[in-house]
């Protein structure tokens, strides 16, 4: 549950905020707060406490879903941080 809760604070640094809860409360889905810039899609972020990871989703240029997923909470702040928070 700790580390849950330590993804979801890097989330939030990085400009997400959260969008919804699944109804038996496994999953939270985050969203960024501002589309990006060169597709106009906001990013998504799925916290998962089955697996205790965080998957990032956004949309490529050419308009594909792309994803990856985070089993450590530093290694989503090392991502997250090379990217420029928008909004």
């Amino acid at each position: 549950m700790e580390e849950l809760l330590a993804f979801q604070n890097v989330a939030r640094e990085g400009g997400f905020v959260e969008a919804k809860k699944s109804k038996d409360s496994t999953v939270l889905w985050l969203r960024k707060t501002a589309p990006d810039g060169s597709t106009g899609v906001q990013q998504r972020l799925c916290l998962d406490s089955v697996t205790s990871s965080a998957t990032v989703f956004w949309t490529n240029a050419r308009g594909q879903t792309e994803s990856k997923t985070f089993r450590n909470v530093s290694a989503l702040r090392d991502w997250l941080s090379a990217i420029p928070v928008s909004g």
